[in-house]
């Protein structure tokens, strides 16, 4: 990525009128990557130097170009650089803001904020602990079991899970369960009996997705941006209870919510939408504490009044109007009408009754101009602390060593994985094994071919694998999938299938910057088995 980018730059290929126009930064960018001695470089990811060369110069010359980046650099080393040096390449070439480029949409609910929280009062975001960085209000997972196992006085002493399996699925296994059996409290919301609730004090169990009125907020449909809300399809077995019906009962256990609190807006609910929209917004105006719970007030008060048990939908009610307000022209393209409130009591009835999905905005592109969050509008190409990690790149060292000659992809997904969402290994029609992609050369080193078993080993763990020989592997390089080494209850006890490849990860292999785990780069080797 630092080679094509420095080609743009060294070539000239850049857009120099765009960037004066619509950037901040572009000289000293030129300058940092004058340098870049890009034949090195290309030498070092064993990419042929003209090929780099031929992608960027059709880069520049393309009418558009959209750029999407994804796990293999983003679980990787320089994970943050990465995400800069990729957004550079669409940058400097003038790919913003028009159509076939990179943009801004409308969103009903948004993925990531602006700044972090503040666990230790105002004007901090980093964790209590480890000083990690907290960005968008997410602490790092790799750091997590720092903050517990620790005798500082502010370390984590309690963790609620819903729906992820820690114990499992973030890095370095070992510890991280170390870690929960540490805390003095731990509860998991989810719809399976995982590994990390084998750990917890209290589990409750919710409905699969299948059944309970559900949705998620991934948006790739600009300009017409698209939300579904998906109802059920089987009914709920015996026991189990939705999470808004959870959460409501913890915060009201806990005393943080009382029914004389709710009981004026359960009147107004039940007069009609109108006249509870005006008693909402004065309640949460008048005390702040109802607007920080206002997913439960909402589930409390306008969820019995919504038709076909949509109960679990009404904190979509405070999202409707909030996108109504933020993005009223869009939509209204989307051919929602209405005046004040009642644009998005339009959209909210049309997410409750169009079941196969609607259209909540329709954007233009001259409004993702509009969308970029800078002071002065522009894209502000700097990033200090990056152009630092850039230019220690020609003294790094080569992650294979003598001990170590492999580099791991742990995690990688295929064909018949799932994160670890289907945990009955019978669903796997193909890799049932979870086999060690290795290329046809270093198997032939090893002496080994498909269905061959080897002992891989890292820093942190080791585990036998049965082997696949795959030509699409470059030599030096091995994966394993993601989603397997669960334990599953048989008539014999927990049986596991395949390896669980955070036996083989290490927590502190994680981006300096915003702690992303390395789960792409694990130094390894692999052993016979006899």
């Amino acid at each position: 990525l630092a080679a094509l980018v420095a080609v743009l730059v060294q070539e000239r290929l850049v857009r120099q009128a765009w960037l004066d126009e619509h950037t901040t930064g572009a000289a000293e960018i030129t300058t940092a990557f004058g340098t870049v001695p890009v034949a090195e470089y290309a030498a070092r990811c064993g990419v042929a130097e003209d090929l780099i060369r031929g992608a960027a110069r059709r880069i520049a010359a393309a009418s558009s170009v959209a750029v999407a980046e994804d796990l293999g650099i983003q679980m990787n080393r320089h994970s943050t650089l990465n995400s800069w040096l990729e957004k550079l390449i669409w940058a400097l070439t003038g790919n913003f803001g028009i159509p076939g480029t990179q943009y801004l949409p409308s969103a009903l609910v948004a993925l990531v904020r602006s700044g972090g929280t503040r666990p230790g009062g105002a004007g901090e975001h980093v964790s209590p602990v480890a000083g990690a960085k907290i960005i968008s209000g997410l602490v790092p997972c790799n750091v997590v079991p720092e903050e517990i196992l620790t005798d500082h006085p502010r370390r984590y002493r309690a963790m609620l899970v819903e729906s992820g399996n820690p114990a499992h699925s973030l890095a370095d296994t070992r510890r991280m369960r170390e870690a929960l059996q540490a805390l003095e409290l731990v509860v998991v919301i989810d719809v399976a009996m995982t590994e990390t609730a084998r750990l917890a004090h209290y589990v409750l169990p919710a409905p699969t997705q299948f059944e309970k009125w559900e949705a998620t907020f991934f948006n790739f449909d600009f300009p017409h941006n698209v939300f579904h809300l998906r109802k059920p399809v089987l009914p709920a077995p015996d026991g189990v209870l939705p999470e808004p019906e959870i959460h409501a009962r913890l915060v009201e256990a806990l005393g943080a919510l009382r029914p004389e609190q709710l009981a004026p807006l359960r009147a107004a609910a039940e007069r009609g939408r109108s006249e509870f929209a005006a008693a909402f917004f004065e309640a949460t105006s008048t005390d702040p504490s109802l607007g920080a719970l206002a997913p439960i007030v909402l589930y409390r008060t306008l969820g019995p009044t919504l038709p076909d048990g949509e109960a679990s939908a009404a904190s979509l009610w405070g999202a409707a109007h909030r996108c109504a307000l933020g993005f009223e022209a869009s939509v209204r393209r989307a051919g929602f009408t209405g005046e004040g409130l009642e644009l998005g009591e339009a959209l909210f009835d049309a997410i409750l009754t169009n079941h196969h999905g609607v259209t909540f905005t329709i954007d233009d592109w001259d409004e993702v101009w509009r969308r970029v969050g800078t002071n002065d509008g522009r894209i502000h190409l700097v990033v200090p602390e990056l152009l630092d990690e850039l230019a220690a790149l020609p003294d790094e060292q080569p992650i294979a060593t003598h001990e170590f000659p492999f580099v791991l992809s742990a995690g990688e997904r295929r064909s018949f994985t799932a994160n670890t969402i289907i945990r009955d290994a019978g669903w796997r029609k193909r890799d049932a094994d979870g086999a060690l992609r290795v290329s046809p050369s270093d198997a032939a080193s090893l002496g080994v071919e498909t269905g061959g078993r080897v002992r891989i080993v890292t820093g942190r763990g080791s585990a036998e694998v049965v082997v696949e020989v795959n030509d699409a592997m470059q030599p030096g390089h091995i994966s394993l999938p993601n989603g397997l080494g669960l334990d599953e209850p048989s008539a014999d006890g927990l049986v596991r299938t395949g390896v669980a490849p955070n036996e083989l990860t290490d927590s502190f292999a994680r981006d300096p910057i915003a702690g992303t785990p390395w789960h792409k780069s694990v130094p390894a080797r692999l052993e016979p088995v006899s």
